[in-house]
């Protein structure tokens, strides 16, 4: 007889559970909906997102980045490959300011996390964040990015559609 009245208790608690989650569910079914009409209408994001990286250039045009590789020893996700190389010509031949340049700079954004790190530890500024969040691919070797990609992102920065929320 005890076991069966336990039985009825714990059938009880349960079902009363479930009615307590139902309530929940349908209180929200009255509520108005927040819809972002993507990617008709823009987004709206803070001015310190982290999106996909870009190499930033002087105001000569001339590559920011030496090859210090401090960038890649902040990486905690190891996701920046470079090769460094010396480049003697003349300083208007050269592709960046300093003789030494990244021959390879790589970026694998399958491995990035988007902390940040390398953005803080750069000390001359030549890789920055953007705001492009869409990086979705369908192969992973796609998720490498090289450096003309990135030197090319910032043009495409300028060109997103994308608004930026002043109330940060």
């Amino acid at each position: 007889m005890s076991s069966i009245l336990s039985e009825i208790f714990e059938a009880a608690k349960t079902v009363r559970a479930i009615a307590q989650g139902m309530a929940v569910t349908l209180s929200y079914i009255p509520k108005q909906k927040l819809t972002r009409q993507y990617p008709d209408v823009p987004v709206e994001l803070y001015p310190r997102f982290r999106g996909e990286h870009y190499l930033a250039r002087d105001e000569n045009g001339k590559e920011r980045c030496v090859a210090c590789f401090l960038c890649a020893a902040a990486c905690p996700a190891d996701a920046i490959y470079i090769e460094a190389d010396e480049d003697l010509r003349p300083y208007a031949e050269r592709p960046g300011m300093e003789p030494r340049y990244a021959r390879v700079y790589n970026i694998d954004y399958g491995r990035c996390i988007l902390c940040g790190y390398c953005v803080e530890a750069c000390p001359k500024d030549a890789i920055k964040h953007g705001h492009n969040f869409e990086m979705a691919v369908t192969n992973f070797a796609e998720l490498v990015k090289d450096k003309e990609y990135l030197l090319s992102n910032l043009e495409r920065e300028k060109t997103r559609n994308l608004t930026l929320r002043s109330d940060a």
